[in-house]
């Protein structure tokens, strides 16, 4: 859903190029790590102050709350990605995130093994972020091709998501948890990619590329496991 992705990969050769593309891949981890902890506080807000209910009441005004605050943030973002601004914001965004993820969390947690299936989402996310760094520093091939054609299928599962909150389709929102999950681990390899080729060089617009991917593939995955996994009884 990150629409200010850069699909354009630059190769620029010298010891300083590698030098600049291993800080920025350095600082993407290292941001991305510390993106996770407004996250979590923003899940246990959106618990623990009853949000998630709200937004359970009334999923068509949080679909319009969450693609206004998100695109609204993102697009802030990349306005100020080349100061502290844009750090402070994609904090912020993930703090924003985080709420938007507490409703899919206390469905969750209203399950009798809820807690291991948040840890089994977590542990398939983490598995996928792994394969996926790996295969960008030993793929040869340019990915950055890609781009356009992933981000045409982000459209159309967002469309499909949206669609899905009046026609209440159950086959539909499965098949979208498992397009997205295939979706987005492919779009984490490209993004990932972009950055060890040196074709990313700000580290926040980086951050916030893989920090989507991250979210969309843990969301779906754990929407997956609820749907499934889920113990009621």
């Amino acid at each position: 859903m990150n629409d200010f992705r850069n699909s354009t990969i630059a190769h620029p050769g010298g010891a300083s190029s590698e030098v600049s593309r291993n800080r920025v891949l350095r600082n993407t981890y290292a941001l991305l790590a510390v993106s996770m902890i407004p996250t979590v506080i923003g899940a246990a807000v959106g618990l623990n102050t009853g949000l998630a209910q709200v937004m359970g009441q009334s999923p068509g005004l949080t679909m319009i709350l969450f693609l206004v605050g998100a695109f609204g943030m993102m697009f802030a973002i990349e306005r100020n990605k080349n100061s502290g601004v844009g750090v402070a914001l994609l904090l912020a965004f993930t703090f924003f995130m985080g709420i938007m993820l507490s409703r899919l969390i206390g469905f969750v947690l209203g399950m009798n093994n809820g807690a291991t299936l948040i840890m089994t989402a977590f542990g398939g996310t983490a598995l996928v972020f792994a394969t996926m760094a790996t295969l960008a520093t030993t793929i040869k091939r340019d990915l950055s091709g890609m781009g356009r054609w992933l981000f045409v299928g982000v459209m159309v599962i967002l469309a499909a998501a949206i669609a899905n909150i009046f026609l209440q389709m159950p086959a539909l929102m499965l098949t979208i948890s498992v397009l997205a999950i295939g979706l987005f681990s492919v779009l984490m390899l490209v993004d990932l990619q972009r950055i060890v080729n040196g074709g990313e060089t700000n580290y926040v617009t980086a951050t916030l590329a893989v920090y989507l991917d991250v979210y969309n593939v843990f969301a779906n995955l754990l929407m997956l496991l609820g749907i499934f996994g889920g113990d009621r009884d």
